[in-house]
């Protein structure tokens, strides 16, 4: 029923494992990682693998719930919802959106350019990510 999500959290990065979750699971519906209609593991599944309080993975799920990225099924548990090729688009920007701020405030401090930026992300961005 439900596969094994690949979530891993960091308690000494300064970001709340909530917000770590949510992240994670954002960036993978974003992915495609996760399709519409995969149900998530349990809770307490979840909450075990990651040796974090339950409350913590409720937390994170019920933010996503209200973002619209997943649904309750009654007693099936979390999946993700439908969501279209527009909200799909969405999702990546906003996933993205954060990273690329640092990127750019990294960039400022380093007095690059725009072209020199670009220049070091091409190669990452053409790199096989399998």
């Amino acid at each position: 029923m439900a596969s094994t999500l690949p979530l891993q959290v960091s308690p000494s990065s300064g970001l709340p494992i909530y917000r770590q979750l949510v992240d994670q699971v954002r960036a993978q519906i974003a992915g495609r990682r996760l399709a519409a209609g995969e149900f998530l593991p349990s809770i307490r599944r979840v909450a075990q693998d990651l040796q974090v309080n339950p409350m913590t993975v409720s937390k994170a799920y019920s933010i996503l719930e209200r973002d619209g990225l997943l649904e309750l099924v009654r007693g099936q548990g979390m999946r993700v919802a439908p969501t279209g090729a527009t909200t799909n688009g969405k999702i990546r920007r906003d996933v993205l959106a954060p990273l690329l701020s640092q990127v750019a405030a990294a960039a400022k401090q380093l007095s690059l350019s725009p072209r020199q930026v670009i220049d070091e992300l091409k190669p990452l961005l053409e790199e096989d990510h399998d």
